[in-house]
């Protein structure tokens, strides 16, 4: 992992979009089926939106049915930050970008063998870097 990332909220600002701050930098939720990528099967990298981190493979995306990009396993465990996230009267696992803190959504244990985890990720918070043609 690259050097941390840190900015001012200001600054996080003027560098995203308002639905990307509001779910990276705010902790928010997209609604399912909207955002870009929970419906997309383009190979690739899938990189932090905030500091470009590179996060998930294409290779590791699956069909959830929840209606946000959903994958198996990170590309390196160290790439992602887990806590406890007790909103809404539960407890979830918070999955966050380990290089500058954005919020990416949250991991279960109800995935796809063989790592049976479920990083349920938001499209806001994420940017793919397609393969070059030719690859795969």
């Amino acid at each position: 992992m690259a050097e941390k990332v840190i900015k001012t909220e200001e600054e996080w600002q003027k560098q995203l979009t308002p639905e990307q701050y509001r779910v990276a930098r705010q902790a928010g939720t997209e609604p399912a089926f909207s955002g870009k990528y929970w419906n997309n099967h383009d190979p690739g990298t899938f990189v932090c939106a905030c500091c470009g981190e590179p996060l998930f493979s294409s290779d590791t995306k699956f069909d959830s049915g929840t209606g946000w990009p959903s994958f198996s396993q990170p590309l390196d465990r160290n790439a992602v930050a887990e806590h406890t996230d007790r909103s809404y009267g539960m407890a979830r696992t918070e999955v966050r970008c380990a290089r500058c803190d954005a919020h990416l959504g949250h991991v279960f244990p109800d995935g796809p063998r063989p790592t049976g985890m479920r990083y349920c990720m938001n499209s806001a918070a994420l940017d793919l870097k397609a393969e070059p043609t030719g690859k795969k």
